[in-house]
């Protein structure tokens, strides 16, 4: 029997992720309700957390090797040319995650030395920015596990 790999934390901060978001959102109908007025940090801190949920879940996706692909041309290729398919679909993986990766961490430092804040709380804007490298990191390292896992036959090719 084949286990599912997981990815924990990845899974942990979705699901915290989404709690906030649907809390806060609560929150604000209830206050929108009572008082007229909405609170003005929920649609900053909404948007922050629905990339970290979808940065995070994505991960555990790859991890679960549950990402859409057509498997069509994998399984009607001989075994050699289908490890070579599955390399070059993680080469391809990588260097779009390392993009994000280079890119978003250099993003994260130029807000943090311009000491920009955010235009809803005032907030420092790296707070925010510095989670889209983490979690491209954090999917570069999932999809490598998962190609790992696939190239030995420990992870079924359809899920």
């Amino acid at each position: 029997m084949k286990l599912t790999p997981d990815a924990r934390p990845e899974r942990w901060l979705a699901s915290l992720a989404l709690v906030i978001i649907a809390l806060i959102s609560l929150g604000n109908v209830v206050t929108r309700y009572i008082t007229g007025g909405s609170l003005a940090f929920t649609e900053e801190f909404s948007v922050f957390l629905l990339v970290v949920l979808t940065f995070a879940g994505a991960a555990v996706a790859l991890r679960r090797n549950g990402h859409i692909r057509v498997g069509l041309l994998e399984r009607a290729l001989p075994s050699a040319p289908r490890k070579a398919l599955i390399l070059f679909q993680w080469g391809c993986g990588m260097a779009v995650l390392g993009l994000i990766t280079w890119f978003g961490g250099k993003l994260a430092w130029q807000e943090y030395q311009w000491e920009s804040l955010s235009p809803g709380l005032g907030l420092p804007q790296w707070w925010y920015i510095v989670w889209l490298p983490l979690l491209s990191a954090a999917m570069m390292i999932r999809q490598t596990q998962q190609t790992r896992d696939r190239l030995s036959g420990r992870l079924a090719d359809e899920p």
